[in-house]
């Protein structure tokens, strides 16, 4: 068992900030952040804490947790839950707690969960790879702000991790371009443990396995498109421990390729109890040292780099952030998800137009009528998606194409948005046109209670929007509500002639009706 790793900040404690938590339950280790929120969103962090687990090693093994390793952990986060009591945080909104790759993928992993909650009373949430681009994003967002060289270039940001490897290509804060891939220095040391051969034939196989996913890499994100490289994660903090004097952990530290290639020839040359001896290291991260470096050597050169940036940003740092907004999506993140969807659309030769205007008066109707739909803040940006996509079925076929663009959504990937996330928005803009959800429709009925009703409300809305662009024109651009006798009532100002859309409307708004118990009735405004 591996001593705990901890540091803290204790004598700096805030008077009015509140104390959070964040967990990761990794492949290699638990690691804990506990930081101050204060009211305006700063996060100043008070004490991290980290302990070495095998969850990847069964996992990327066997397929499936050993009792002993899901034991191990439940005794990790005993003790967590003690420290947390130290810093009065006892209330589950003041924990969050996240699995990755070692957790999302085994075989028994609801058994993992159970287990957890009965001994800690802790929730773990395996995120899936959506999520983990989405907090990475916003974890690193910030520090792009505020270098402007990094905010013009094109630049990659990675993190080779023990079960995958995260890549966004962003620019101007605009994410171009997100992927995980399965390709884990955990995973190629699991490989390799049996491997009986040459340093010089196992580093042969290992570079063969790391090339094969650059080649996926520069498939979607060429080369001469990239200007600069950030690399995350604590294998590159360790290269810059050794390779900076003075590093500082706060700052951006620019590596020369050269001097990281050199270095991971060094540590590839030596065997995993010389490296704990000669660099103070533990096991488990001796055995990933060399597989992350080589990964990180080789993605900088076929991007032809001279220099790789290292970051200290991590995956709490993304949590932590997101629980400063409230559990929200914030502004920039928002806009991040809506330029995916365009790009989706345009892939699909959507009407942009058209799409643009119905996202844009759900967007007006999702805040006007939240008295009636009640739904929580993040709906907004999963509704203003769905009617951003509701026609990408026209590609496929005019018949039946809401149940296409629903196929298309679901087999497509939305920057940020969760595989559960991308369902809502399919079903949503499945269900703009024609019938409403059905128990027959399986998709729809494996759902939660309350996805169910989101999806409804949203396809409600989505379908009054989609009546008042009937005339594809663009021409609405403001709309007045009131309830009158039991009706929900929209004006429109500086329109004369509305028929199109009252007939659209008259065709399509049952479903609203039957959600919201009020027919909406369409009139011109009249000050």
């Amino acid at each position: 068992m591996s001593p705990l790793e901890t540091s803290s900040s204790l004598s700096f404690r805030s008077a009015t900030a509140q104390p959070s938590a964040v967990i990761d339950v990794g492949t290699t280790s638990i690691r804990m952040a506990i930081a101050e929120i204060e009211d305006d969103g700063r996060v100043r962090h008070l004490s991290s804490l980290s302990q070495a687990v095998s969850l990847g090693k069964d996992t990327f093994t066997r397929g499936f947790l050993e009792k002993s390793t899901i034991e191990e952990c439940v005794r990790v986060l005993k003790s967590y839950r003690r420290v947390l009591a130290e810093y009065g945080i006892e209330t589950p909104e003041k924990v969050r707690l996240v699995a990755t790759s070692a957790v999302r993928e085994a075989t028994n992993k609801l058994a993992f969960l159970d287990r957890v909650y009965t001994a800690t009373g802790f929730q773990v949430v395996p995120i899936d790879e959506a999520e983990v681009n989405r907090i990475t994003y916003l974890g690193i967002q910030p520090l792009l702000k505020r270098d402007p060289k990094l905010t013009d270039a094109r630049t990659v940001v990675t993190e080779v991790g023990g079960g995958s490897t995260e890549l966004l290509q962003v620019q101007n804060a605009d994410v171009l371009f997100a992927h995980t891939y399965r390709l884990g220095s955990l995973r190629i040391h699991q490989t390799l443990e049996n491997y009986q051969a040459s340093q010089s034939a196992t580093r042969r196989l290992m570079e063969t396995q790391i090339q094969r996913v650059i080649d996926q890499v520069l498939q979607q994100v060429p080369a001469e498109s990239t200007q600069e490289m950030v690399a995350l994660g604590g294998d590159m903090r360790f290269a810059a421990r050794q390779l900076v004097p003075e590093w500082d952990p706060d700052r951006l530290t620019r590596i020369p390729v050269k001097r990281l290639a050199d270095l991971t020839d060094a540590v590839l040359s030596l065997n995993e109890d010389k490296l704990v001896h000669k660099y103070h290291i533990t096991f488990p991260e001796a055995g990933t040292l060399g597989p992350a470096l080589l990964a990180y050597t080789m993605l900088a050169k076929a991007f032809d780099l001279k220099e790789v940036i290292v970051a200290s940003i991590n995956l709490r740092d993304g949590l932590l952030n997101e629980m400063a907004s409230r559990g929200g999506w914030n502004e920039d993140f928002s806009n991040q998800v809506i330029r995916s969807a365009y790009d989706l659309g345009r892939k699909f030769e959507f009407d942009e137009l058209h799409a643009r205007q119905v996202s844009k008066l759900c967007g007006i109707l999702f805040q006007g009528l939240r008295e009636e739909h009640q739904l929580d803040p993040r709906y907004e940006l999963l509704l203003r998606v769905a009617a951003l996509l509701h026609e990408v079925g026209l590609y496929i076929s005019t018949g039946a194409y809401h149940k296409h663009s629903m196929y298309l959504i679901q087999h497509s990937e939305l920057f940020g948005l969760s595989r559960s996330d991308v369902q809502l928005v399919a079903l949503t803009a499945r269900y703009h046109r024609r019938a409403s959800p059905k128990p027959t429709h399986t998709v729809f009925t494996t759902l939660s209670r309350d996805q169910r009703i989101a999806v409804v409300k949203m396809a409600a809305m989505l379908r009054v929007a989609d009546a008042l662009e009937a005339s594809h024109s663009q021409r609405l651009h403001e709309l007045k509500f009131s309830r009158e006798g039991g009706r929900l009532v929209i004006a429109i100002p500086q329109v004369e002639d509305l028929s199109l859309e009252q007939l659209a409307l008259k065709q399509s708004g049952s479903l609203f009706e039957a959600t919201f118990g009020m027919p909406v009735l369409l009139r011109k405004f009249r000050p």
